[in-house]
């Protein structure tokens, strides 16, 4: 007689996987995402360029090439062009440093990094303006010097930086840790210099990263406005980038101009998504290991 004490052992508990979904639920979360792509991001970028070209081209060509249109495409690009460069030689550095290398205060350098996600850039332009304002030390040391920082271009070059260096940095901090220091470690005990272990072992494998984050880093340096919006002054013609240009003809009323202006972001934008498309599909085919 089988012993009734013996306990029996809970059956595990079976879980639904979600590709036994009936053919309604998949339907219906299929229209729930599709009609949230079009209603918040298909059918503004398509007002965009309608409401841009509703006057005509040569009233659209008009509203780009208007002086102070075309000097805050001007600003707009050279600001992206300083800025790139700086970031991609911070992001470089730290990442090599952080995935590379222990040392103390590495957790401090990372959540640094991670600062500009979590403040605000109004705040970020704000603190430029406590350092570098008339009521600071070195706003009055440096004009005296002839250097203005503030409602000039020097200040939307730093509150630039200072909201997209961490682009770089985070595209390659994974991807380096991923790699690992073994192809770095034969390079050197083959007797490469720091330097040439940089340029041709680490450098040819974080190259496509490497593009991925200085895409993000130009999209968000031509598009950025709280920041730039405090430390620029807003003088038009001079310091007014593209989207705070965009804002001064829609204030005044110029809807044509304003949207024409958009356009041009938002044309801009889609090279830039469309470029980033490519290089994760290449970055993707070409790294086993991948970006988390």
């Amino acid at each position: 007689m089988p012993d009734q004490s013996r306990s029996i052992a809970p059956r595990a508990p079976r879980f639904r996987n979600p590709a036994d979904e009936g053919l309604g639920a998949k339907l219906l979360l299929t229209f729930l995402a599709l009609a949230f792509l079009l209603f918040f991001l298909l059918m503004p970028l398509v007002t965009v360029f309608v409401e841009a070209f509703r006057g005509g081209w040569d009233t659209y060509v008009e509203a780009l090439v208007e002086p102070d249109a075309a000097a805050a495409i001007r600003l707009t690009l050279l600001v992206a062009a300083i800025a790139l460069p700086l970031n991609l030689a911070f992001g470089l550095a730290a990442s090599w440093a952080i995935a590379k290398f222990d040392f103390r205060g590495k957790a401090f350098l990372i959540t640094l990094i991670d600062l500009p996600f979590s403040i605000s850039p109004v705040i970020s332009g704000l603190v430029y303006v406590l350092l570098f304002g008339s009521g600071s030390l070195l706003g009055p040391w440096l004009k005296s010097l002839g250097v203005e920082v503030l409602f000039a271009v020097p200040g939307i070059v730093l509150a630039t930086v200072f909201v997209t260096f961490p682009f770089v940095a985070r595209e390659l901090i994974p991807l380096m840790e991923d790699q690992g220091t073994g192809d770095e470690e034969a390079a050197l005990s083959l007797g490469a210099s720091g330097w040439q272990t940089f340029w041709y072992v680490t450098l040819p494998n974080i190259k496509w990263g490497l593009l991925y984050g200085v895409l993000l880093c130009n999209a968000r340096a031509m598009g950025e406005f709280g920041a730039v919006s405090v430390v620029s002054g807003r003088i038009r013609g001079i310091t007014t980038t593209m989207p705070l240009h965009v804002e001064i003809l829609y204030n005044e009323y110029n809807m044509v101009a304003a949207f024409a202006v958009a356009s041009l972001l938002a044309g801009l934008a889609l090279v830039t998504l469309a470029l980033k498309t490519i290089l994760e599909l290449r970055f993707g085919a070409g790294n086993s290991g991948g970006r988390h």
